[in-house]
């Protein structure tokens, strides 16, 4: 730690405060990475830890199951064949266990790939958009990476025409898209509880949605692909805080671009695994 807080006053002293600042913001960006890295390889070296006990206690099963067998063989002989039959049945049993436990290893492995397409996409985001700017956050929850984005740098206030700043950071947002044709991109938009009534809309459901397409349309026309892209409005119903002062209601004012696999690849591969592991376990 004293080494660390050495370093970046030597660099503080060496360099200029733009600099300073942008190595600071890479040193937090790559901290966030490896953090995110090692809660990954903890949770895959605790999966392969349970895997490697639950292999031990089959063949400490198969070994006394094989010797009582043997044993019964031994003693009984007029039973010899029925119990040499008896063994074939449990080995084959067994050999099932053993298919199940490889396709579930797979359907982990593909979990565990999805999160490493996932963490790559967030890095491609974060160079692409930058970091710094206090109305844009990038983050992953529950397997998926969100783009928020604050009202006042999409729309005017009350509009829901798209600025020209809010489309240079579009611009950027669709690249990482594009470069990502396997994935679906969600707008999600949200307003404040104040009431909304602009001719032709109505209310805010109508506002948010309308906000919503605005980004959908201004995406499209970066040339992302239109069966990537999903338009919803969540008028005021889902607030980040109350929306009881001028700052919160800010805050609920707000857009998001969920980035995720799609859901019907993602949920057909599944299916077919598990439809192999229910006809293995028939077999």
């Amino acid at each position: 730690m004293l080494l660390s807080v050495c370093s970046m006053v030597f660099l503080a002293s060496c360099v200029s405060k733009k600099d300073y600042l942008a190595l600071e913001a890479q040193q937090k960006e790559t901290q966030d990475l490896l953090n995110t890295a090692t809660v990954k390889l903890n949770s895959c070296l605790s999966d392969v830890a349970a895997a490697n006990a639950r292999v031990e206690t089959m063949k400490d099963q198969l070994a006394d199951l094989r010797k009582a067998n043997q044993d019964l063989i031994d003693t009984k002989g007029d039973l010899t064949i029925l119990t040499k039959k008896g063994s074939e049945n449990l080995e084959k049993s067994l050999e099932s266990l053993k298919e199940r436990d490889l396709k579930i290893t797979r359907l982990q492995d593909a979990l565990t790939k999805k999160d490493s397409v996932t963490l790559a996409v967030v890095t491609s985001l974060k160079k692409a958009v930058g970091i710094n700017d206090p109305d844009i956050e990038i983050n992953v929850e529950k397997g998926v990476v969100f783009i928020s984005i604050a009202d006042k740098l999409l729309f005017k206030s009350g509009s829901y025409n798209v600025t020209s700043r809010a489309k240079e950071v579009l611009a950027k947002v669709a690249k990482v898209i594009n470069s990502k044709p396997d994935f679906e991109a969600m707008v999600e938009s949200h307003t404040d509880n104040v009431p909304y009534n602009k001719p032709p809309l109505v209310d805010n459901w109508d506002l948010s949605v309308k906000r919503a397409t605005s980004v959908v349309r201004v995406l499209e026309n970066l040339e992302v692909n239109p069966q990537q892209l999903i338009a919803a409005g969540r008028s005021h119903y889902v607030p980040l805080v109350e929306n009881d002062t001028a700052q919160n209601k800010a805050k609920n004012r707000r857009t998001r671009i969920v980035v995720m696999p799609k859901i019907d690849q993602f949920y057909e591969m599944v299916e077919n695994e598990m439809k192999n592991l229910s006809e293995g376990t028939e077999d």
